[in-house]
């Protein structure tokens, strides 16, 4: 197992429900995409791994559970703004989603 963090710490981590509004490929990338996610208050760009598993149509309009606090990270030349979460078997990732329709923007707990 892990290392144990605190509640405090865990606290910490923004989790919210975002809405893939747009998802394309990056040129010269065959395993990473670009996404448009709405945060409710804000639409943010964000590179999702596992494009050799899912075409870019698999994201559009999924609600998707989002870390909104990272720092920005530089990917393929791409700002990423936030992390998609993922369960991962194998190399493939299993995308967090959201059962029933919430407003994007909407705190995970």
């Amino acid at each position: 197992m892990a290392d144990t963090i605190s509640m405090e710490e865990f606290k910490r981590i923004d989790l919210r429900v975002g809405k893939v509004m747009a998802a394309e490929p990056i040129p010269g990338r065959s395993r990473i995409l670009k996404l448009k996610v709405d945060l409710g208050a804000e639409v943010r760009q964000m590179i999702a791994g596992g494009a050799e598993f899912y075409p870019p149509s698999y994201f559009v309009g999924r609600q998707v559970v989002v870390a909104t606090n990272l720092a920005p990270k530089l990917i393929a030349g791409v700002q990423s703004q936030g992390m998609i979460l993922a369960a991962v078997q194998g190399e493939r990732p299993v995308w967090l989603t959201v059962e029933e329709d919430v407003p994007p923007g909407t705190k995970v707990i």
